[in-house]
């Protein structure tokens, strides 16, 4: 029967799936926040000679920030 057929997929193999973005997206800002937040760490062991503590309350910083505006701007799936 015609209803009982499964749908093909309209797309060749290089198509992005939906919601792609979003996870990309997300990625980003949690790359993005490590290295950003990471590097202020870093310069801040360069001029205060503390040897890495600043680096790495940077990083988990910056991911805390980041973990926070991927809440944020993406939220929950409508």
């Amino acid at each position: 029967m015609a209803g009982d057929q499964t749908p093909r997929p309209s797309g060749g193999p290089d198509d992005v799936p939906p919601g792609a973005g979003q996870g990309w997206t997300a990625l980003s800002y949690l790359i993005a926040g490590m290295l950003v937040w990471g590097f202020i760490g870093w310069l801040v062991d360069r001029w205060l000679g503390t040897g890495g503590i600043a680096t790495g309350i940077g990083v988990v910083l910056g991911m805390a920030g980041g973990i926070i505006l991927v809440v944020r701007k993406l939220g929950t799936p409508k």
